[in-house]
């Protein structure tokens, strides 16, 4: 993938090939390799506080075991989830939604995936509580989007019955269409635009891919490797 694609790079759970996903150890390392947003999941921790982390269970990615949900933040911040990476990252902690606000402020657009679509109503409170934060809400839930359309909102499909999905956003006026990689069609991005829709596929690894989409004029793509490596003559419009 060339530097100057035009692609909105969303680095997908950070830099999640180069340091530990969904900490802010890659959050910062996808910021100095030059990407547009960065993409997190959200989970809630036993007393309803939204967490950064993909699994239901800590087990991949810490040093411990056990359900998200079974774990009070205070547990959670013990926990080390950067060491089954590389020494260098031994006792990262898992940041909590807000940590990520406040370290982000408005630097970057941030894709906020809901894992669990009660943690709408956390997340809704603290992007109240920082208004500066450029943030789209995604989720595989789509009722939990439809009844917000006062947010930015970006639609994930994993469907090979994509139009369904598709035709949900247009209906609820949603700021995005997200689609798995192997999903995507020429006709799929023209019906998205034509609605008025971004198109950011889902998660694009391989160059050649990044650069067939390009030429399909998707907006962007969520990765985890293919960064621009700071090219600051680049502009894009925010999402």
């Amino acid at each position: 993938m060339k530097n100057n694609s035009g692609l909105f790079i969303w680095a997908h759970r950070g830099a999640s090939a180069f340091a530990p996903e969904n900490t802010i150890a890659a959050f910062h390392v996808a910021e100095k390799m030059g990407a547009d947003g960065i993409e997190l999941d959200i989970r809630l921790s036993s007393e309803g506080v939204p967490v950064v982390i993909h699994d239901p269970r800590v087990d991949r990615t810490s040093d411990s075991t056990g359900l998200v949900h079974g774990k009070t933040v205070a547990e959670l911040k013990r926990l080390d989830m950067g060491g089954w990476m590389a020494p260098k990252f031994r006792g990262e902690p898992i940041p909590t939604l807000e940590d990520v606000l406040i370290w982000l402020d408005n630097r970057m657009t941030v894709n906020i995936e809901l894992k669990l679509p009660r943690a709408m109503p956390p997340v809704l409170t603290l992007l109240q509580k920082y208004p500066q934060a450029r943030a789209l809400v995604s989720c595989f839930k789509h009722p939990v989007l439809e009844i917000h359309p006062e947010l930015p909102r970006g639609f994930l499909t994993e469907s090979r019955f994509w139009r369904r999905a598709l035709n949900r956003a247009i209906r609820s006026g949603a700021t995005a269409f997200h689609p798995r990689e192997d999903r995507v069609t020429p006709g799929m991005v023209q019906e998205a635009h034509r609605a008025g829709l971004k198109v950011f596929p889902f998660t694009v690894d391989d160059p050649q891919q990044a650069e067939r989409f390009c030429r399909w004029g998707v907006d962007g793509i969520f990765t985890n490797r293919l960064f621009p490596q700071v090219d600051t003559d680049r502009t894009h419009d925010t999402v």
